[in-house]
């Protein structure tokens, strides 16, 4: 693959593709379009009702775009449970120019001011693609997911993009949907003019709210 740069990875994402490495140490990047594409409906979205709990009672702050760089960076490191990464040095650096660009974000898990969880990913018109995410204490990702939703219903957005489906995404009802409906729902969802909250406004938090106040 030749060099990708930050203007071609948006129109490959317009274009239903998203690239991955083979390690965090193969400077090497591959574009992948699966057959089967994971989303996660966000009119669907289940909040197990435990998380619901640790989400009311603030158990973590929440913010968005802090640290994108460490978010990032976390998400590549290896853990007892997941001992290899295929965030490359390429992957961060590219992912970094479109966080300057406004089309990367990060939101942020803090507990007594450490960095606990997060996640990021690419905001494309009204689609949001989920790239990674990682916990250092128990809810911390799962937490960001939520406040990931909250934000994107808030703010127009029609896809939410997971890539794969894994255990841990059913449980909040992620899904694959085939290659087709994907790119049907992709081009959709691309015309959609959609916003990307930093700070949830009153009416975002009204949204948070129903989503956790719920049975």
């Amino acid at each position: 693959m030749g060099e990708i740069t930050a203007d071609l990875l948006l129109r490959a994402y317009a274009a239903g593709l998203f690239p991955m490495g083979e390690s965090a140490d193969d400077p090497e990047l591959f574009w992948v379009d699966p057959e089967l594409r994971g989303v996660l409906p966000l009119d669907a979205f289940h909040i197990p009702r435990s998380l619901k709990k640790a989400v009311r009672h603030g158990l973590f702050e929440v913010t968005a775009d802090r640290a994108f760089a460490t978010v990032i960076q976390r998400c590549a490191e290896p853990t007892p449970q997941r001992r290899a990464t295929w965030i490359n040095p390429e992957i961060t650096r590219l992912y970094s120019e479109l966080h300057r660009r406004g089309h990367a974000h990060s939101l942020e898990c803090w507990h007594e001011g450490r960095l606990a969880g997060g996640l990021y990913g690419v905001a494309l018109g009204g689609a949001f693609f989920g790239e990674s995410m990682f916990s250092r204490e128990p809810d911390a990702s799962k937490v960001a997911l939520v406040h990931l939703v909250a934000r994107l219903r808030r703010g127009g957005f029609m896809l939410l993009d997971t890539q794969f489906v894994t255990a841990h995404l059913a449980r909040f009802g992620a899904i694959e949907i085939p290659r087709r409906a994907y790119r049907r729902q992709l081009a959709e969802a691309l015309e959609r003019p959609a916003l990307f909250y930093r700070e949830l406004d009153p009416e975002g938090l009204a949204v948070l709210q129903s989503m956790t106040h719920t049975s």
